[in-house]
């Protein structure tokens, strides 16, 4: 066959510049008579990259899905990562605790999956049983006598080396008088009367030197019965110290214990346990039942009697309990706290204060042994949002710092929670052209994101295509409650498809754009009173989608018509031609005739 010269003028039908659908073709009547699946039209490529990307767990796989607004990128990898999301395991939960040795440096524990909050409540009830039992030893009959035991004891050998003192003053010619304000020495008489001052007067100078150097001597000994005596107390105080301690040790060690058989599997918690063993010993006074006097504010004296115990509670950060698989995150705001979590502060009597109750995970943490979704465009515009995910994931830990501890501003006290052991799948979403800038600046996004799922625009127009396109309508009218469309409707929807792709023998598939006539047509299926949508309606969505933005293209053509625009139709001029020049005016672009000439 002989190839038609291409500079020879070939007049076309309006028909041929359009492809035609054949409603016979679709083998329904109704979409009602489709099986409501979701489904992806003509994104193999993507497909394929996607699913790898989803099954390598090795540093570095993360997914970066690219392609424009409306062709199904976002919907796709919502539901295929929940498919996958859905056979992995529950990981576990994440909380807060106080760190004994380090109180700036809040622990970070695991319970099982799922079992946080009962570890939170497992913990409250400890510290209220420990309550119980601890003030129950301090009241008890056999505690109280221990307790005499001891104090009896050092107060016979404090007395003991009292009256051996007092014994020693008779002998030198003297009595020990005590007192709150100390111990005083006073020289007596035969008969045993204080010596006065007076009488002291007196008495011939010889005797009064000799009872100056008794007296003196005896100061000596009283000092040194002083300092036995601070001895003895303090050895009493420990004496009664150890006694204490060991009474809330014993009271202490099997509910302890009973909870640490519980969580056996998990060293680390059995560890923190053992913590608040060693610190309720330490800290016994503030288990004790105490009489508390008046107190001028109220408010303030709740707060100092709550706050002992505020180092005992358990602070919940991602609970995982209501999953049935791996956790599925989608941040649609991600600003660096939202990202990465923050540790929050509270007003107090003019001060900011915060302790590891204040502590707030983020989305990485939440997503924690599952799938973060992100716009890529939302990362790249929130400050510091970008950096601080690429050193989480190439860290492998979600470290909790506020924004004060990044931009190295004044240092300041504050937490400094231990990081949680990242395992995250992340999937940025977002065109080809941001893909292509961060993989030439970016060399970190190379490492990070090694897989590309790019969606395609448009897909050819197989007969593969055109029924997963119709099954695509069908689904939207199901899943909104739309008018079902007939066939003669699906085959007008399609042809717009091919219309949007500006090529016979492809489909669009920015499905945006598809959605949109569908849910037009139904309305105005609706408002005719059609029980299903016919090709009428559809072409009506179209017709009145244009209405609503070919005003301009409108008052171009009046202004030819009314001369203000001259456009020579008829004839030849030499160096002159008509030309088409298009106009794109947002979501409507249109032709429009120019004049172009040679000189």
């Amino acid at each position: 066959m002989a190839q038609r010269d291409l500079r020879t003028p070939h007049r076309l039908s309006p028909d041929q510049l359009r492809w035609t659908c054949n409603p016979n073709s679709l083998p329904f009547k109704t979409t009602a008579e489709i099986k409501a699946d979701e489904v992806i039209v003509g994104q193999d490529r993507a497909v394929r990259a996607l699913e790898l990307g989803l099954t390598l767990q090795q540093p570095g796989y993360n997914v970066y899905i690219a392609g424009p607004v409306g062709t199904g990128r976002t919907t796709y990898a919502r539901k295929k990562v929940q498919a996958v999301a859905a056979a992995k395991p529950v990981p576990p939960d994440w909380c807060y605790v106080y760190n004994f040795q380090q109180p700036d440096q809040p622990a970070a524990l695991s319970p099982p999956a799922g079992a946080g909050a009962k570890f939170r409540k497992d913990i409250d009830e400890l510290i209220e049983e420990l309550k119980d039992a601890i003030r129950k030893v301090f009241g008890s009959e056999t505690f109280e006598t221990r307790r005499r035991e001891v104090v009896q004891s050092f107060e016979q050998r404090i007395a003991d080396i009292w009256k051996e003192l007092e014994t020693k003053a008779r002998q030198l010619g003297f009595a020990i008088q005590r007192s709150p304000a100390g111990i005083a020495t006073v020289p007596v008489g035969p008969s045993g009367e204080p010596i006065t001052p007076e009488l002291f007067n007196l008495l011939p100078e010889e005797q009064r030197n000799e009872i100056t150097r008794r007296g003196r001597a005896l100061q000596e000994e009283v000092g040194e019965v002083l300092r036995k005596v601070r001895i003895i107390e303090r050895e009493a105080r420990d004496a009664m110290r150890e006694l204490e301690q060991r009474a809330v040790s014993s009271a202490a060690a099997h509910p302890i214990t009973r909870l640490k058989e519980r969580y056996a599997d998990h060293p680390k918690i059995g560890a923190y346990l053992d913590q608040i063993l060693a610190d309720v010993v330490e800290h016994l006074d503030d288990f004790k039942e105490q009489e508390e006097p008046a107190a001028p504010f109220p408010l303030a004296a709740l707060m100092r009697r709550q706050e002992p115990f505020t180092r005992y509670r358990v602070n919940l950060v991602v609970d995982n309990s209501h999953l049935r698989g791996a956790p599925v995150i989608e941040e649609s705001n991600p600003t660096y706290y939202n990202l990465l979590g923050k540790v929050e502060y509270r007003g107090e009597f003019g001060a900011l204060v915060t302790d590891f109750t204040m502590i707030k995970c983020g989305a990485l943490q939440q997503a924690n042994g599952g799938f973060l979704t992100l716009q890529v465009r939302d990362v790249l515009t929130n400050p510091l949002s970008w950096e601080a995910l690429k050193r989480a994931l190439k860290s492998g830990e979600a470290r909790i710092e506020n924004i004060g501890e990044q931009l190295g501003l004044m240092p300041t006290a504050t937490l400094r929670p231990e990081p949680i052991p990242l395992d995250v799948k992340v999937l940025l979403i977002g065109t080809a052209q941001i893909f292509q800038l961060l993989y030439v600046l970016d060399e970190d996004f190379r490492k990070l994101f090694k897989i590309k799922a790019e969606f395609d625009v448009e897909v050819e127009r197989t007969e593969e295509a055109t029924r997963a396109y119709a099954q695509a309508v069908g689904a939207i009218c199901s899943r909104q409650g739309l008018r079902p469309f007939d066939r003669s409707a699906v085959a007008r929807v399609l042809e717009q498809s091919a219309r949007m792709a500006e090529h016979q023998q492809r489909l669009s598939t920015r499905f945006n754009e598809m959605v949109e006539i569908v849910y037009e047509a139904s309305a105005w299926a609706q408002q005719a009173g059609h029980d299903v949508v016919a090709v009428v309606d559809v072409d009506r969505a179209v017709d009145e989608k244009v209405y609503r933005s070919n005003r301009i293209e409108e008052r171009l053509r009046q202004m030819i018509a009314e001369g203000q625009l001259l456009v020579d139709v008829d004839g030849v001029k030499p160096g002159q031609v008509n030309g088409l020049s298009v106009l794109q005016l947002g979501d409507y672009s249109f032709g429009h005739p120019s004049r172009i000439t040679a000189r």
